[in-house]
């Protein structure tokens, strides 16, 4: 076959197939990897070789032949196959395997205008040539096949037009950290640079899309999460929907509170006309979400927010159903259903819902996220009210649908704004959470805009990151990282753009930061401990304490160095009041583990100093940062040994973390028998992350009756986590995409009753 094949070289000119060559790359490639055979790898690639291929063909076939042999027995041939990437990358970025020096790299790519000038006007010469002196390129080996595969894909700066890659990994991970860093005086800086460098190039820090694929670039806007409220007017909604395409186009997911949108047949001016109704305007704001891709760095997406005793909510809750008809369907936004204790005391108490439109009773919804007592009267009292238009529903009817909607699309989420209020950063007489955000982890205070330029409203934006627990050994690690990742993440704010008033506004004034969590499943089978039986509770409780702590204290050391956020005032950290101090004390049922750190005197410093960042923690999903790390995903259980994604290379494959020696530990999505000891880990969680936590719930039908989930046991775990003071449910997976329900739910309403559980609200 090598003596009648001819290959293509990169410059065109053909010569015989060099299998010695192929053979050397392989062998350097699986260096220090057991397990790999190259000869299969060889003989699976020579079956797609043909007369004239390309060198470059040849290299990708390589590549996925070892891609494909990756599995559970043979876990190594990931790593093979991710470096056969790197030296694909790194040829097509500098024609050679060698990297450049890093003033080098940075002079040419600014000179092709795809690094941020400001680069060359921050740092001389020889402060680049300090950081190539810190830079390892040898840590491009670590990474697995899916994680250089989403680098590649994602992060990598590139010609998304004809795939050209100009940057190999650690040319990205150093030039973040002096991007971040570039406003440090000299004296201190290279050691900050020197230390965050370290940290996320080892993976014990994980950055999310936003700063990955944009610091270093011209693109300053490295929010993850942008929250948006509309008002009920046309000014507000035209802003709104300018707002989301602005943010869109910029990487940002949108959360988009729409719950005070009239209802439809609501009268316009006096009764001159009467209102459509939502579903137009929803329509109107799914076609901006949909407008732009983001760079092709990922699509557009949005939640949208309403409350449960919205007047149109049982036409809401439908909108992403399959059945139905385009004009009264939106099925390409996703959303979530505001509800608090009177609605499900109502469901529990077998009672009624009464349904408003939001233009009737203005009061009602300002005081269902700042003061449950007063909403709880001025209910009742409209409830009462013959002038004003409503409707009643049994509250089990409408909990059902819910449920169902929330089953068989898996996007229906839920919002507790009880609890993201009294369980808050900020006090809710002055600053009211109204809204979450497109993965249900920020809360964080927002006020509508009429226009572009508007100076009195409040657009919401969280930057984010995540502490990798796998990488972790002790948990006293995490003051020095919290220290890093606090000033680094602090510094973007300051670092990046901002398009719109509104959202400068709020970022500037309440520096918000969402710092979370991946490969907590490896962390929980490294210390030999499970999600389903109590036996992580402990280490839970002792390693957020520790994240929180750490956190708080780091903020506050900044702001002792550059001052409080300018809206400290309204927060309760203002008044001393921690975490620690407003979750729910349903946990201290399920976790007797005593609090480890000083609290009272971390809380006397920050009544001293403040607080640089208003809020310091979120758990987020972090799909794709987590398999850049080599991590398992966010808090949640792995669904399998290997983890398989979606990509347009095919599927990726990845190994659980140290899967040969943990795989009796591991415990897997569909082996744990019910969502009760998972929600216990995040209401112990939740005790003292500040914001919010992407929580999920998960069901296997075969697990029930003619392999159909009951109601009965939709409803306990959505009280289960109301109980455990839990803020939000994010996405609902049903194993192998079956989406059934109990069929007999009016038998199931008809003789059950919700008081019978061992719920505590």
């Amino acid at each position: 076959m090598n003596k009648i094949l001819l290959v293509t070289k990169r410059n065109g000119k053909k010569e015989n197939i060099n299998f010695t060559k192929i053979k050397k790359i392989l062998s350097w490639s699986a260096h220090n990897l057991n397990n790999i055979s190259i000869s299969k790898i060889i003989k699976n690639s020579k079956i797609e070789f043909y007369h004239g291929i390309k060198t470059t063909t040849i290299h990708n076939i390589i590549i996925k032949s070892a891609a494909n042999l990756i599995s559970t027995k043979y876990p190594n041939y990931q790593y093979i196959a991710s470096r056969l990437c790197i030296f694909h990358i790194r040829k097509t970025a500098y024609g050679q395997f060698k990297p450049p020096t890093l003033y080098q790299h940075v002079k040419k790519m600014i000179q092709l205008k795809k690094y941020d000038h400001n680069l060359l006007i921050s740092y001389s010469k020889e402060e680049f040539d300090q950081m190539d002196k810190i830079i390892d390129h040898n840590r491009d080996m670590n990474f697995s096949y899916a994680g250089v595969k989403q680098l590649e894909g994602k992060y990598l700066i590139q010609n998304r037009t004809n795939g050209k890659i100009y940057e190999s990994p650690q040319f990205l991970y150093m030039l973040i950290s002096a991007c971040l860093f570039c406003k440090y005086t000299n004296k201190i800086r290279m050691q900050y640079i020197q230390k965050f460098y370290h940290s996320i190039s080892t993976f014990k820090i994980s950055l999310p899309t936003p700063i990955m694929s944009g610091v270093r670039t011209p693109t300053k806007q490295f929010s993850s999460c942008v929250l948006i409220e509309c008002e009920d007017s046309l000014d507000s909604i035209n802003a709104t929907t300018s707002s989301i395409v602005k943010y869109i186009s910029q990487r940002a997911g949108i959360g988009l509170n729409v719950g005070k949108i009239r209802a439809i047949g609501s009268p316009i001016r006096n009764g001159e006309h009467f209102h459509t109704g939502c579903i137009p305007f929803y329509k109107h704001f799914q076609t901006a979400v949909k407008s732009c891709s983001q760079g092709g760095v990922r699509g557009g997406a949005a939640t949208l927010f309403y409350p449960i005793w919205h007047f149109e909510v049982e036409s809401l809750v439908v909108l992403k159903n399959n059945r139905g008809i385009e004009e009264n369907r939106v099925r390409h936004v996703d959303y979530g259903i505001q509800i608090n204790k009177l609605m499900y005391k109502r469901m529990m108490n077998q009672q009624y819902i009464t349904l408003f439109s939001p233009s009737d009773v203005p009061l009602l919804y300002h005081s269902f996220f700042s003061d449950q007592k007063k909403f709880k009267k001025l209910y009742i009292q409209y409830e009462k009210n013959k002038n004003i238009r409503k409707k009643k529903i049994k509250a089990i009817d409408l909990f059902s649908l819910i449920m169902q909607e929330r089953t068989s699309t898996g996007r229906i989420y839920i919002q507790n704004v009880d609890h993201c209020n009294t369980h808050s950063a900020f006090n809710p007489k002055i600053a009211p959470i109204k809204q979450s955000n497109l993965c249900l982890e920020i809360t964080l205070p927002t006020n509508p805009i009429n226009d572009l330029h508007d100076t009195n409203g409040e657009i919401a934006l969280c930057i984010l990151s995540a502490f990798n627990l796998g990488c972790i050994n002790n948990l006293t690690e995490l003051k020095e990282l919290s220290n890093l990742l606090v000033r680094a993440l602090d510094e973007i704010i300051d670092y990046q753009s901002y398009p719109i008033i509104a959202a400068k506004k709020g970022a500037k004034n309440r520096r918000p930061l969402g710092i979370g969590v991946i490969n907590f499943a490896y962390y929980l089978a490294k210390n030999n401990v499970k999600y389903s039986d109590g036996s992580a509770n402990n280490l839970t409780h002792k390693t957020f304490e520790y994240i929180q702590y750490y956190l708080l204290h780091a903020s506050c050391m900044l702001s002792k160095e550059k001052g409080p956020c300018l809206l400290f005032n309204q927060t309760n950290y203002f008044n001393g009041i921690l975490p620690i101090d407003t979750y729910k004390n349903s946990i201290d049922f399920i976790c007797n583990e005593p609090l480890h750190l000083n609290w009272d005197r971390l809380r006397h410093k920050i009544k001293k100093y403040g607080l640089r960042n208003s809020t310091l923690s979120a758990i987020m999903p972090s799909e794709t940062s987590s398999q850049i790390s080599n991590a398992t995903n966010g808090i949640e259980p792995p669904r399998g040994y290997i983890t398989v994604k979606a990509s347009k290379d095919g599927m990726l494959k990845q190994v659980l973390p140290e899967y040969e020696k943990l795989k009796s530990k591991y415990e897997l999505l569909w082996n744990i028998p019910n969502n009760k000891g998972y929600l216990n880990l995040i209401g112990i969680m939740q005790k003292f992350i500040d914001q919010s936590i992407s929580t999920n719930t998960n069901y296997d039908p075969k697990k029930f009756p003619n392999n159909k989930i009951p109601i009965k046991v939709l409803l306990q775990d959505l009280l289960t986590a109301y109980s455990l003071g839990i803020k939000t449910l994010y996405y609902q997976n049903t194993r192998d995409g079956s989406q059934e329900l109990e069929n007999n739910i009016n038998m199931y309403q008809k003789n059950h009753n919700c008081n019978q559980g061992t719920c505590i609200l």
